[in-house]
């Protein structure tokens, strides 16, 4: 049992993480306080910008940044859309077969850009020097599968190309610090168990020079209460300058959600929480991986609803059935888990 699980409502039978997190203690107590001052009036613009710049701190710790180099916003879609509306026409942009939409739509909807994709392994080894952009999740949604960053990362490097790495279905229970991408991009409700609409992105020299920031708003000025108003452009000297209008009361739970995380010993979640999903792995007759996240075949969903009869909460991907473990899981939910399949 990890000893952060003191911090979690009881999550018996819950191996969502890689689809909505549960909230710890002190997430919990941030959302209550913001309901209350706010219903009472108490709550301030100038406040929620206070906790908003809390937060980017810690998702800096997180992806092993600093805060100037840290755009908040809503959605993931959201950075890899400046990404896409920045790439030259005809570009080529490299993604994983089977990756999660949000990475991947925001370039084929350009309908001018070259997108192959290829499958996650042979990700480094595809990069040429036509590609302008590679673009992929740390850890795959749907197969739970880890990529080889470093290699990626290196290999586009030696080819001029870009880097987008989505660390959504990672920050939270694995390191994520060292990339060494030009974008890393992630949403903070699954693992980070924040609540939804609280999303951040890492950016490099690069991004900072190259892209563009076309959603650029009243948030998106060195001093959003100075650049409210036109007819002047006001663009932050930093990753600011990406970001979205943040939605006030998501980040006051994620600014107590990413300074909790950012606490821990991530090497050490990761020990935990893929040593369960390795035990149950075995149960089930599954080869041991480094990833927390757990799928096999599942065509008609039959293994899926076993669990779901057995009070489970899990999900389905592809054609696969899916379960995660995190702070809040242990041993019984391991032997849970693996009864209600037969095994």
């Amino acid at each position: 049992m990890h000893p952060a699980r003191a911090h979690f409502a009881p999550g018996r039978g819950y191996l969502a993480a890689c689809t909505l997190g549960l909230p710890a203690d002190v997430t919990r107590e941030a959302v209550r306080r913001d309901l209350e001052r706010w219903s009472t009036g108490a709550a301030t613009a100038a406040d929620y910008s206070a906790v908003l710049e809390r937060a980017r701190g810690h998702a800096a710790t997180l992806l092993g940044t600093t805060p100037d180099r840290v755009a908040t916003g809503s959605q993931v879609s959201v950075f890899a859309g400046l990404a896409a509306a920045s790439a030259p026409s005809g570009a080529e942009v490299l993604c994983v077969d089977g990756d999660f939409s949000s990475i991947v739509a925001p370039f084929l909807a350009r309908g001018d850009l070259r997108v192959r994709h290829v499958p996650v392994g042979d990700l480094a080894d595809a990069v040429t020097a036509r590609t302008w952009l590679v673009s992929f999740s740390l850890v795959q949604s749907a197969t739970g599968e880890v990529a080889d960053a470093a290699s990626v990362v290196a290999a586009a490097r030696s080819a001029g190309a870009l880097t987008l790495v989505d660390t959504t279905q990672a920050t939270g229970w694995m390191p994520t610090t060292g990339l060494g991408a030009d974008l890393v991009v992630c949403h903070s409700y699954k693992w980070l168990s924040a609540p939804r609409g609280a999303a951040f992105a890492a950016v490099s020299d690069r991004v900072l020079t190259e892209f563009r920031p076309h959603v650029a708003g009243w948030y998106s000025g060195d001093d959003p209460w100075a650049s409210c108003y036109g007819p002047e452009l006001y663009l932050a000297a930093g990753a600011r300058r990406f970001d979205v209008s943040p939605a006030w009361h998501a980040w006051a739970g994620a600014e107590a959600a990413l300074g909790f995380t950012a606490s821990l010993d991530l090497e050490e979640v990761a020990r935990h929480d893929v040593g369960l999903a390795n035990a149950f792995r075995e149960r089930i007759g599954l080869a041991a991986s480094d990833s927390a996240i757990v799928t096999w075949p599942d065509e008609y969903g039959d293994e899926l609803a076993a669990l779901g009869a057995a009070g489970i909460t899990a999900s389905g991907r592809a054609g696969r059935a899916r379960v995660a473990f995190h702070l809040w899981n242990d041993d019984d939910d391991v032997e849970l888990a693996a009864r209600a399949l037969g095994h």
